[in-house]
């Protein structure tokens, strides 16, 4: 097969498209011929050196990919060879061919092409994880997403919304938050002129945000518990803006409130199961009807991947970017 390989960490120039061995499936897992992966913040740090993959996953970029199932390894009798699927990755998208674990297998939504739904269950399993599973969002909430205007950021409104929430977004410029309203955010925040605590607080009566989903980490984690309400939960899922950083503990038991940090890429199999599974059975509904849409920015062909990379380092996309392989 042919795969996105790199010699040696680096810019986006060091990604090439070159011959690998074909990978063959092990107990429990499928081999799946790809048709899409995308491309995720933590691909880039990947390329760079600084996010290596867990034991035993391939050094191949890629954290998700839609395709059909080619072969199947020994263990598994859920799926079908020919079928179409998409899958959680801990690395081997940008490949023409990716093993996987069959849990982590979840069938394509209803009338949607292979190539969105390569753009789908990295965003999928972490907002619906982390809104749902970890943070129990509400009717009625505030759910304050910043960077709303990424891969993430647009599913987490759209999820948000879905699920009865008033959902605040920041995002740098006003094209992009008026986009995100499009997707359904109420409140709009600039982040370069406008103080996101000031302004949840002030649209909530000083009562704050009741969730919030933050893909700055260090940056943003004084404001963010400033931000929140009582019983408020802060959940992090990146680290843009750093990787330490003072907590205020007196201001967290005040409010009674938390904070929480998750990733997906080295959690153990059985874990990145049942995320697929609660996705599968109450995300996808959500697609289906409409509630929920992905949004694709860009598609590229995969041997553009160094592209796609500068396209997420400069070009500020807005939702995901696509690489297409077959």
């Amino acid at each position: 097969m042919h795969a996105i390989t790199m010699t040696e960490p680096g810019g986006p120039d060091v990604l090439t498209w070159a011959e690998r061995d074909d990978p063959e499936p092990g107990p429990g897992e499928v081999l799946i011929d790809v048709a899409a992966s995308a491309v995720n913040r933590a691909d880039l740090l990947q390329r760079q050196g600084f996010y290596p993959p867990p034991p035993g996953a391939p050094d191949v970029l890629g954290l998700e990919c839609s395709g059909t199932i080619a072969a199947l390894g020994p263990e598994v009798s859920d799926w079908t060879v020919g079928e179409p699927v998409c899958a959680l990755l801990a690395g081997g998208g940008y490949a023409e061919r990716v093993t996987v674990p069959a849990v982590q297998l979840m069938p394509v939504p209803a009338a949607m092409d292979l190539v969105t739904a390569g753009s789908l269950p990295e965003v999928a399993c972490t907002v619906w994880s982390n809104l749902v599973l970890v943070a129990r969002l509400g009717v009625g909430e505030v759910l304050l997403v910043h960077g709303g205007a990424g891969g993430i950021g647009t599913h987490a409104i759209q999820v948000g919304k879905a699920l009865g929430a008033t959902v605040a977004v920041t995002a740098g410029d006003d094209e992009r938050l008026a986009r995100c309203a499009e997707l359904g955010a109420d409140l709009l925040i600039n982040y370069r002129d406008q103080d996101f605590v000031a302004e949840v607080r002030k649209a909530t009566d000083g009562r704050g945000a009741d969730v919030v989903l933050d893909n700055m980490g260090a940056a943003y984690l004084e404001r963010n518990v400033d931000v929140l309400a009582r019983h408020g939960r802060l959940v992090v899922i990146g680290m843009q803006g750093g990787a330490k950083g003072a907590v205020n503990l007196g201001a967290l038991l005040g409010k009674c409130a938390s904070v929480t940090a998750t990733g997906l890429r080295y959690r153990p199999v059985p874990e990145k199961g049942a995320i697929t599974t609660a996705v599968t059975e109450n995300l996808w509904p959500l697609i289906e009807s409409g509630a929920v849409r992905p949004v694709v920015h860009e598609v590229l062909p995969v041997q553009r991947a160094a592209d796609a990379h500068r396209l997420m380092e400069q070009g500020h996309p807005f939702g995901k970017v696509v690489l297409r392989v077959s």
